[in-house]
């Protein structure tokens, strides 16, 4: 076949970009860099020693003293950023408090300063009998969205006077990133960022984190799951929409979560939006391909990498995982 002007055309070969390794990544669209990670901490007031986290391999929930070893593990091994999710030893129905929380938060700043970025995952669902994201009418059929938004904009802002870098909050429910925002501003804690759980669909994979969260709906009461409130999976426009609105109301970064089965969501939004976007990993996505990596079913650090550069080609720039304390070896051993 000849072009217009008379010169032949070459044969195409797109092998010899796949040629050897360094032509690979000269060629890469792609790159995924271990500073884009976050580590999940999980911190339990009952404990009196760290535990592993049963089906999460090499993840523990830790004491008010073990944590520290484990984060000034996680910066030897490249982490500096983290997401915390405390476990208090109290559930509550009324009169919350919040000092175990701003507790460690304000501990672990003290001893790390400015070498870590620690955002606080900002739910009511460890802190509630019930096991639900926020507060329910008295018949328990029903979550109360306004009265859920205002206690947790105080715990937001218990969580950020004491020094935690940013806000992350995963209730789900309506208007409470602008109220955080306003609470926040409104005293002098403007550099405080807010990542907001935009898209948190209601998911099958989220079993483990519960269990070391405590944080199951419970089946005495009628309102059992979270579908009322968390983002059904049929539904693509409530995911984009949701985003949009914490957008416009103040986050200054979104998340999907999970991450696999909803990387059309990411797509979606990175079309759409410059607001830096974060996945979850979530709890049984990694357990998922930790189970098969203990059964050579799969090589377990080359099956998180190709899931990492998956989430990174969808449009994610940030990455929660659960391996993240891995990422900066396993990057660099390819």
């Amino acid at each position: 076949m000849a072009h217009q002007n008379g010169h032949q055309a070459y044969k195409m070969n797109f092998r010899r970009l796949r040629s050897n390794q360094h032509i690979r990544e000269l060629a890469a669209t792609v790159t995924v860099h271990h500073k884009e990670f976050i580590q999940p901490l999980f911190v339990d007031e009952t404990l009196r020693e760290r535990e592993p986290v049963r089906h999460l391999n090499e993840v523990f929930s830790d004491t008010t003293d073990s944590i520290f070893a484990q984060v000034e593990a996680d910066i030897a091994a490249g982490v500096t950023k983290f997401l915390l999710f405390p476990v208090p030893a109290e559930k509550f129905e009324q009169n919350f408090r919040f000092d175990f929380a701003s507790d460690v938060v304000q501990s672990l700043k003290e001893r790390f300063g400015a070498d870590i970025w620690l955002a606080n995952d900002l739910c009511l669902c460890s802190y509630t009998a019930h096991g639900h994201c926020g507060l329910l009418n008295a018949e328990g059929t029903r979550l109360l969205n306004d009265d859920t938004v205002q206690l947790l904009a105080d715990y937001a802002l218990h969580l950020a006077q004491a020094g935690a870098d940013c806000i992350a909050p995963s209730d789900m429910t309506d208007g409470r990133i602008h109220a955080i925002r306003q609470k926040l501003d409104t005293h002098n804690l403007d550099h405080v960022a807010v990542m907001s759980y935009s898209s948190k669909f209601s998911s099958k994979f989220y079993g483990p984190f519960r269990d070391v969260c405590k944080s199951s709906p419970s089946a005495q009461i009628q309102l059992s799951g979270r579908s009322t409130y968390q983002i059904s999976p049929d539904n693509l426009n409530d995911a984009l929409a949701s985003t949009l609105r914490d957008i416009e109301e103040g986050a200054d970064i979104v998340m999907v979560k999970p991450a696999l089965p909803y990387l059309d969501i990411v797509t979606r939004l990175g079309d759409q939006i410059l607001t830096p976007i974060a996945v979850y990993h979530v709890s049984g996505e990694y357990a998922a391909v930790e189970l098969m990596a203990e059964n050579d079913i799969i090589e377990r650090d080359a099956a998180h990498l190709e899931l990492w550069t998956s989430f990174k080609r969808a449009g994610a720039s940030i990455i929660i995982s659960y391996a993240a304390r891995h990422a900066k070896a396993w990057i660099h051993a390819v």
